[in-house]
């Protein structure tokens, strides 16, 4: 495996001094080489900053020097030189009790992306951050730390939320975000689009630059800027640290590994993946040990939030078997059922259940891509399932699920994006038998814009309802999941909005769905 990251790193041209020149973004190379800021006429912070993966000591944060984010060479209008970016972090919004400065260097290789990871902090505690080029002061951010690992905090208050193609409506659910009081958000993939986008959301022509489906890296550095046009967006993330992961659409719909869905050759799908992989880190609050390695990136980790809860984030895209059956619906595959199969890869796999083991906080927290529990779509006697999601790989699904039990997992809940729609359901080790136990719960969340308005009751929810018992909600509109967790229950609150094709929607909490400590299984 080292070998081969290696052999990719030399292949997509990613080592040596280009190397050197990413790290001195993240701050793990210290440099005494004076960068001066070149005299930029526009402000240089317009994508906004952010904070991402807090511990209990330290956070890392982020910002892009892009005057002009559309530049047709991906560069952001910014010199093709080297720049000393400042930072300070403070325990008061006005700056008056500065904690930590430091600087590090924004090169050109990553698009003038920072990623300075700050440490000393005081656990559990709220900061505010700001970064400075040359004489430009950016928006100021606000992170917070974790308490410490031997700590029993009495709650956690945190959102999660995926999928926002930009074509598709208004970011408004952010905006509600930001006003939320939370200790951190949990982003679950479809950060962005690759498709094309030929019109805005009120159906304007948009620039011919947008037209065309992302497939390099300056291409996937402009549709991140036109992601991050979006106020509501670079709203939320000033207000709270993010732990963000990926999905498919970062990369190309229902990617596996080193199959693309249009059969590209898998060179020049390994191309796309890296330049897709790279953009993705030139433009979120990512930590070093996530900086990718050509088309390679280790996503998988774990953030611990004291004793009360854990975070297990998942990547059930770079190490799984190609979908079975065509990669569709399916009543009659059998391939799902192979025992060999894997959505997660042995290695992934064996990291997770020895975690398990390992853990005793009292929440357990699967950050999941896409929905672990059964969706049948035959509400009489047959199962008809997407092959795409756990449903197409059923054994590694139920190792997993009865492994958590065997292993000691308190309390098993998996949050998950993808699907567009909100659910509240009980996980079973079995899905084939009817009197399987209950092992876990698992809350899906609806997209933030993808699909547009949605509506509260769909045919296809009424579906869902009659043909899995185990679900307990549904809701087809847009928003984002509240969680608040203590040592007795576990609340998400489904947030959502009436439409999104319009601007400056309300919000209102649809449900209220309930996880007891030491009961499996939701409780509407």
């Amino acid at each position: 495996m080292v070998a081969n990251s290696v052999s990719r790193r030399q292949m997509f041209g990613f080592g040596g001094t280009a190397a050197a020149a990413l790290m001195l973004g993240t701050g793990a190379w210290e440099t005494q080489s004076v960068f001066a800021a070149p005299a930029l006429k526009d402000d240089p912070f317009t994508l906004g900053v952010a904070s991402g993966d807090p511990t209990s000591d330290g956070v890392v944060l982020w910002t892009r020097l892009a005057p002009d984010p559309f530049a047709q060479d991906g560069l952001g209008g910014m010199p093709a030189k080297p720049v000393r970016v400042h930072y300070e972090v403070a325990a008061d919004e006005r700056f008056r009790r500065v904690v930590r400065r430091g600087s590090v260097v924004a090169t050109p290789e990553l698009a003038h992306s920072v990623h300075p990871e700050v440490h000393g902090l005081a656990p559990g505690r709220t900061y505010w951050f700001r970064f400075k080029a040359g004489s430009a002061i950016s928006p100021a951010g606000r992170t917070r730390t974790t308490p410490a690992p031997s700590d029993s905090p009495r709650g956690l208050r945190f959102a999660f939320a995926s999928c926002q193609a930009w074509q598709d409506g208004y970011f408004t659910a952010y905006h509600h975000m930001a006003q939320e009081d939370l200790d951190l958000v949990v982003h679950l993939g479809d950060y962005l689009y690759e498709s094309g986008v030929k019109t805005n959301k009120r159906g304007v022509s948009t620039d011919p630059r947008f037209h065309t489906e992302t497939l390099d890296l300056a291409r996937y550095r402009l549709q991140y800027g036109l992601y991050k046009s979006e106020a509501p967006l670079r709203e939320a993330h000033a207000a709270f640290p993010w732990i963000m992961t990926f999905d498919d659409h970062e990369v190309e719909n229902n990617w596996a590994d080193e199959t693309s869905e249009n059969d590209e050759n898998p060179e020049t799908f390994l191309q796309r993946r890296a330049a897709a992989f790279q953009a993705l880190y030139e433009h979120a609050p990512l930590r070093r040990a996530q900086l990718p390695n050509g088309p390679d990136v280790q996503m998988y980790r774990r953030l611990s939030y004291g004793r009360l809860a854990g975070f297990t984030m998942l990547d059930t895209r770079q190490y799984r078997d190609d979908q079975p059956c065509g990669d569709g619906t399916s009543a009659d595959c059998a391939d799902r059922f192979d025992t060999d199969r894997t959505l997660l890869g042995p290695r992934q796999r064996d990291w997770v259940l020895k975690g398990f083991s390992r853990s005793r906080v009292r929440w357990q927290i699967l950050g999941n891509q896409a929905p672990m529990g059964q969706t049948d779509q035959d509400p009489g006697p047959g199962t008809t399932v997407w092959t795409d999601p756990w449903d197409g790989y059923v054994a590694e699904r139920n190792r997993l699920l009865a492994e958590a039990g065997t292993r000691g997992v308190r309390n098993l809940v998996v949050i998950t994006g993808d699907r567009h729609q909100n659910y509240a359901w009980d996980l079973k080790r079995d899905y084939a038998d009817p009197e399987s136990a209950t092992v876990g719960s698992e809350f899906v969340g609806t997209s933030v814009t993808s699909g547009g308005d949605g509506a509260d009751m769909t045919a296809q929810g009424e579906t869902f309802l009659a043909a899995n018992p185990h679900m307990k909600f549904f809701n087809g509109q847009r928003g984002y999941v509240r969680v608040t967790v203590d040592r007795e229950r576990w609340t998400s609150d489904f947030r959502v909005l009436p439409f999104v094709t319009e601007p400056d929607a309300p919000i209102s909490t649809r449900a209220s769905v309930v996880v007891e400590d030491g009961t499996p299984g939701v409780q509407v």
